[in-house]
């Protein structure tokens, strides 16, 4: 199965959040983009097994969103 996870950055907080509407509980934030995608491997198998599915090989699909004000030079 193919889980989608949605990674956006937070600027208040400066950290990232993962969440999926796949993987019900699945709420997870880093400051480093690379730290939380390994979280989410970790996590999502338990999540799953704690929803009531046992565990398989399962593929994950990202999607980030980040939105950056750049001022303009004049």
């Amino acid at each position: 199965m193919v889980y989608k996870i949605k990674f956006k950055w937070d600027d208040e907080a400066s950290v990232w959040i993962a969440t999926s509407k796949d993987v019900p509980g699945l709420v997870l934030e880093s400051g480093s983009f690379d730290a939380l995608i390994e979280r989410v491997k970790i996590a999502i198998p338990e999540l799953i097994k704690l929803n009531g599915t046992e565990p398989e090989d399962y593929r994950l699909e990202y999607s980030a969103l980040r939105k950056d004000v750049v001022p303009a030079y004049g």
